[in-house]
């Protein structure tokens, strides 16, 4: 079975804790905070926090008060854009994003298959936003304390 790595899901449950702190003003986030609120540890977000700084989903601020916020606001925020960030491509082989990967894509009826169910996960990525995310957390959260 093919499954998004703790990269992936780790910062994706990131992103969403700074969607949090977005609504409550844009406050800024030092990691250690996320850290504990999400029970992660702080130096795997160290790492995780780099790729989505390159791809700009999130800034740094420095100094008194700095620590880390969205770049865009969530409703902008693709999770297919965390997820190609944190975990590159969004395929289940690789033959369907490089053609030269394999000789047999001409013949394969698999390829079919797994291009077909590449493009239906890219286009769930695509269609959900951070935003999203953010409702479904709360609404989690909310659930949870009844």
């Amino acid at each position: 079975m093919i499954r998004l790595s703790t990269k992936g899901r780790y910062g994706t449950r990131l992103m969403v804790n700074l969607a949090h702190h977005y609504h409550n003003g844009n406050e800024s986030v030092i990691l250690k905070k996320v850290s504990d609120e999400e029970d992660i540890s702080i130096r795997y977000l160290e790492q995780i926090i780099i790729p989505l700084k390159i791809s700009k989903l999130v800034k740094s601020i420095r100094g008194a008060g700095g620590g880390y916020i969205l770049a865009r606001h969530p409703s902008d925020i693709k999770l297919r854009e965390i997820l190609l960030s944190l975990e590159g491509t969004c395929c289940l082989v690789e033959c369907v994003d490089d053609d030269d990967y394999c000789d047999r894509i001409k013949e394969c009826a698999t390829y079919e298959i797994w291009k077909g169910a590449s493009y239906l996960l890219k286009d769930y990525f695509e269609n959900t936003t951070l935003e999203d995310l953010l409702k479904i957390s709360k609404k989690k959260k909310s659930s949870a304390r009844k």
